[in-house]
């Protein structure tokens, strides 16, 4: 079993999040791809984050396709660092190949993510491209640091094979939605 483990407030869930999910599915040769809807996100302020219940709700209505599910597994599993989890969930499941996914701009500021160079020596990762961060992205410390780990995106579905750390970088349809922009805009209302 390949499953892609996608992390994020997911507030609010929105069309880029399935379109990454799908884009993951179809470009790695994924069988499900976990949302992981984190209680808070560490690098992030907490003053606008809905419950995770009505987050987990939210996405689940979102999501049309059997093979994505909204899940609260650091809620369940109590973690609250990214490494944590997956650590975690590689002792749960020893034998599925976990592949992280991640925008571009979460790759712009991986560096500042706890214990990152664990992570990424941990599970392959996957990022998929976003306007505006391509660049910054793949400038940012850890791509630099990671680059001679990086493969060729037409080799992306061989990425769930290869032993960490390994990722690629994945260009595609790309969406200009975030959750920010859209509280924001909801909020104005």
């Amino acid at each position: 079993m390949r499953i892609g483990l996608y992390g994020g407030s997911f507030n609010p869930p929105h069309a880029a999040h399935l379109m990454v999910s799908k884009t993951a599915l179809r470009r790695l040769g994924l069988d499900r791809v976990w949302w992981l809807v984190t209680p808070g996100n560490p690098l992030k302020p907490r003053a606008d984050l809905k419950p995770l219940g009505e987050r987990l709700e939210l996405s689940g209505k979102l999501i049309d396709d059997t093979r994505i599910s909204a899940t609260g597994l650091e809620a369940e599993l109590g973690t609250h660092f990214t490494v944590d989890t997956v650590g975690a969930l590689q002792r749960l499941c020893p034998d599925v190949r976990f592949v992280w996914l991640m925008g571009a701009d979460n790759l712009a500021q991986f560096g500042r993510w706890r214990d990152w160079r664990t992570l990424a020596a941990r599970v392959p990762f996957a990022v998929i491209d976003r306007p505006g961060f391509t660049h910054r992205a793949l400038r940012g410390k850890a791509a630099l640091a990671l680059s001679k780990h990086r493969i060729d995106e037409s080799d992306a579905g061989l990425l769930a094979d290869l032993v960490p750390p390994a990722w690629t970088f994945l260009h595609g349809p790309r969406s200009s939605l975030s959750s920010t922009a859209i509280r924001a805009k909801t909020s104005r209302k």
